[in-house]
């Protein structure tokens, strides 16, 4: 058998090789849900079929609508620059997916790195308030006069405890890096504590 003759054996067999793995790639994904309906693996696509005598929107049952929370947002600056939010407060239910904007403006003429410590009041709403997406996670250069709005999207468990009724979220805005204003001393000098001069 001559060389030219194999060649063009091989060729024949590498084909079928390369058509049975493109049959197999295509039939995969009809395959793939056809056993997840079978077996029910796959129930976030069930999202994607119309079921008989109900909505295509399905309602978050985590939602606690028997009760309100009111949210005060709260901006605290380290430095030269503006930082508030947006909203003042806003009113929603345990479980509900809210989104609020913080905005911020370097107003001095130089570039500045800084980032946002929160906190929580009452202390026991720190561990039920979960953020999905803050501006407190990373830090942030900032160009002079640049100015920015963050948003803040969070979920308050439906387990915080009842008696709580009011949170406030309270942003820390600080440069880093930078210098940061020192605290008032409060040092008293020997003539004012009575020592002898």
């Amino acid at each position: 058998m001559s060389i030219a003759r194999e060649n063009v054996k091989m060729m024949g067999k590498l084909a079928v090789v390369a058509a049975g793995m493109f049959a197999f790639g295509y039939g995969l994904i009809p395959l793939y849900k056809h056993i997840c309906e079978i077996t029910g693996i796959n129930i976030l696509a069930l999202g994607e079929k119309q079921v008989p005598g109900t909505s295509r929107a399905v309602a978050n049952s985590q939602v606690d609508t028997s009760r309100t929370i009111t949210v005060e947002f709260d901006a605290n600056a380290r430095g030269p620059w503006e930082f508030k939010p947006a909203m003042a407060s806003i009113q929603v239910h345990p479980g509900q997916l809210a989104t609020v904007v913080y905005e911020f403006q370097n107003v001095q003429n130089r570039r500045m790195a800084a980032q946002a410590i929160p906190s929580y009041a009452p202390r026991q709403a720190s561990s039920h308030f979960n953020k999905l997406e803050c501006f407190c996670f990373t830090q942030y250069t900032l160009e002079p006069g640049e100015k920015k709005q963050w948003p803040v999207a969070f979920v308050i468990d439906p387990k915080l405890p009842k008696d709580v009724t009011t949170i406030t979220l309270s942003y820390t805005f600080f440069e880093v890096g930078g210098r940061t204003p020192a605290a008032p001393s409060a040092s008293v000098t020997p003539e004012r504590a009575g020592a002898p001069t």
